[in-house]
């Protein structure tokens, strides 16, 4: 089991929160999604088969990139 952290500048209201947790909790191997408005982080559990560039691939596609 693998815990990430990544900062995401385009969180700015609860729907935003909502996508990202709903989009990532659909990947195989995901466990977990926590986004934070405030904070604009978003916490990811994960097994194989998900992976951190699939992640990160999957923000960018829904128009919420991992900060550089």
């Amino acid at each position: 089991m693998k815990t990430v952290t990544y900062s995401v500048p385009d969180i700015s209201c609860m729907h935003c929160v909502h996508t990202i947790q709903m989009e990532l909790a659909d990947v195989q191997g995901v466990k977990s999604v926590k986004a934070d408005q405030a904070s604009k982080m978003v916490e990811i559990v994960f097994d194989a088969p998900a992976d951190e560039d699939k992640l990160k691939a999957l923000l960018a596609e829904i128009n919420y990139p991992v900060a550089a």
